[in-house]
Order: C-alpha cells, then sequence, then structure tokens
C-alpha cells in the first residue's frame, strides 16, 4: 500500500543584492534539467513560517536573516524527479545580517543527507529564461 501524498507547508527567503538573487542550485534528474530555488524548508509542528524560516538559514548557510517582510503565500504543484508534488509557501523578503555573505559566490551546505550549494545569480538570467526558478510565480516577486 503506497502512502498518499501530502502537501508539504514551506517558508522561502528572497534575498536580492542590486542584480543578483539568492538561491539553492538543484537538478531534476528526469528531466535533466538544473533549476534555482531560494532558501528556505519545511515548517515544524507548533513554530511559525518566520520562525522555520529563521531556522532554516541558521541550519543550512549559518546565515542570520534582519529586514524580513512578509510577501504573500503561493501554491506550487509541480513534477520533481517523475514525482509530483504540493507545497504551501510563505515568502518573505529578507536580507543577511552578516555583510560577508554578498562577498561570496557560492555557499555548500547540508540538508539532511544531501550537499548543496547556494549562489547568487543575475536577475536578468532568470527573467530571461535562461536560469529556471522554482516556482516561476517568483519572478513576480523579484524587484526589477
Amino acid at each position: 500500500m503506497s502512502k498518499k501524498p501530502k502537501i508539504r507547508v514551506i517558508t522561502l527567503g528572497l534575498i536580492q543584492d542590486t542584480n543578483r538573487l539568492f538561491v539553492s542550485e538543484g537538478y531534476d534528474s528526469v528531466k535533466h534539467q538544473s533549476f534555482y530555488r531560494p532558501l528556505g524548508g519545511g515548517l515544524d509542528f507548533g513554530e511559525t513560517s518566520v520562525e522555520a524560516l529563521k531556522r532554516e538559514f541558521q541550519e543550512e548557510v549559518k546565515g542570520e536573516l534582519t529586514n524580513i517582510h512578509y510577501l504573500g503565500c503561493l501554491e506550487n504543484i509541480f513534477i520533481y524527479n517523475g514525482k509530483p508534488g504540493h507545497e504551501i509557501i510563505q515568502l518573505y523578503r529578507c536580507d543577511f545580517s552578516d555583510s560577508k555573505f554578498y562577498e561570496l559566490d557560492s555557499i555548500p551546505f547540508f540538508e539532511g543527507n544531501r550537499e548543496g550549494k547556494a549562489i547568487w545569480v543575475g536577475i536578468d538570467r532568470l527573467i530571461s529564461g535562461e536560469l529556471v526558478l522554482v516556482p516561476h510565480q517568483l519572478l513576480d516577486f523579484i524587484q526589477k
């Protein structure tokens, strides 16, 4: 008997530095496609989305956040590695407290047993479609 898929509630943080966006790099092995997504993650029971956002940035890149502003709620229904997914996203605009993060090109991180890399990418590359930003609705929230 297979497990019934569940809707996942997550929080994401848009960190923008002029014409760059801070994102994690991912790869869909079925679509053979790289994609980019702001950092964040799932909420734990009893945790607010802001608390989860701060915790996720601390766990993933050892970064403290400041200037956290709520942007809205998004629904994301997608296929990743051939499997359906469904997320409710609490989206925030924020900044790093420590300016050193704006000077780094990339930051390796671990999320569970998965090793990842967070990088700064040019917003123009996301808007043009040269790089794939997920979910695509995030493009509406990027300050051009």
